[in-house]
């Protein structure tokens, strides 16, 4: 096999970009967390028993927020560097028998059209947008930033955090233009992946969009959207997914994850022109550090086996890369051999 058809064949593959955005709060160094987010991917798709080859990007914004990342070093927990949640392997056999609790569920469905009944109230004498207004400002800090300040950090000084976060990621999407795309987002960075495609890049397609423990469903977050998108509540009309969207929305919950409480966003978010809009599946986030687990980490999400599946879909989908993918891995396989 020459060099010319292995070079043609990982041009072939690299068609296929995976694209990762971050949520909430503070993060290592960009390196890092990359290197941690390939980790997991990696992870998850040995869970289900493939090796399969990706291209991977991360959009990285912690450092418009907070002027210093966080330290793997700093071991004094009271310190703003304090890395609370590294990348840590998962145990495989976590999901094993993984049912979702349909007690919890059904709970949290109640839970949910309690919160849509009051805050989309009509005629409501009570002023729910000061309300939602107040919930952001005094529980998410980073949020409070992205919808109402401008950035601190010196070297963003000046310029609307909204803005500069979005156009990171608005970067990263037009860079990949003429690639299939596979966004990643996780938490908040579901939020800013909702926003960008909808409203910065509406004419730059991606293939899947992955949404894992988001709080896109929480009524104050649709508000935002809401009034954004230059509307009035209807009630009876749901939100609309983006239109750029071509193939499956996934958005993967875990029962136990406090940011995605609603987690059931295909009631939320009406179909596109393709008819395409969240498939909603519950997962097991087995990600536990120090004895305490954390339903809503990244890194839990990200190596979930249906996750996995659908990042593994992605990549090897066509009768022509799976082709590609075997001749490349026997090849590799022989070479390994032969030395």
């Amino acid at each position: 096999m020459s060099h010319n058809t292995i070079l043609t064949w990982i041009i072939l593959l690299r068609r296929r970009i995976i694209i990762g955005i971050h949520g909430l709060e503070n993060k290592p160094p960009k390196e890092i967390l990359t290197q941690w987010w390939k980790f997991s991917i990696r992870e998850g798709l040995n869970n289900i028993g493939k090796k399969t080859l990706f291209n991977f990007d991360m959009v990285y914004w912690a450092d418009i927020l907070h002027e210093f990342p966080q330290d793997p070093k700093v071991t004094d927990k009271k310190s703003e560097l304090y890395l609370e949640d590294p990348y840590i392997p998962g145990k495989s056999d976590s999901y094993d028998n993984f049912t979702p609790n349909q007690l919890k569920k059904k709970l949290l469905d109640k839970f949910e059209k309690g919160i849509d009944a009051i805050f989309f109230h009509e005629n409501s004498i009570i002023n729910y947008e000061k309300i939602a207004d107040m919930v952001i400002r005094n529980l998410f800090k980073d949020l409070d930033s992205y919808y109402y300040r401008m950035c601190i950090v010196p070297k963003f000084k000046g310029l609307r955090t909204r803005d500069v976060i979005r156009m990171r990621l608005a970067d990263v999407l037009r860079k990949y233009r003429y690639r299939e795309i596979l966004l990643l987002a996780h938490s908040m960075g579901t939020i800013i992946a909702y926003d960008v495609l909808t409203q910065t890049v509406p004419d730059i397609h991606i293939n899947t969009l992955v949404t894992m423990g988001s709080p896109l469903g929480f009524p104050v977050i649709l508000k935002k959207i809401i009034h954004e998108q230059g509307r009035d509540f209807q009630k009876g009309k749901m939100t609309a997914s983006p239109e750029n969207i071509k193939i499956k929305w996934y958005n993967f919950s875990d029962l136990d994850d406090p940011i995605a409480l609603n987690y059931n966003l295909s009631d939320d978010f009406q179909k596109n022109s393709r008819g395409i809009g969240p498939e909603d599946v519950l997962i097991y986030n087995n990600y536990e550090y120090k004895g305490k687990r954390d339903p809503h980490n990244m890194y839990g999400y990200l190596r979930a086996p249906e996750v996995a599946r659908v990042i593994n879909e992605f990549c090897t989908s066509g009768k022509i890369l799976n082709k590609i993918k075997k001749r490349i891995v026997r090849f590799i396989g022989k070479q390994l051999y032969e030395t």
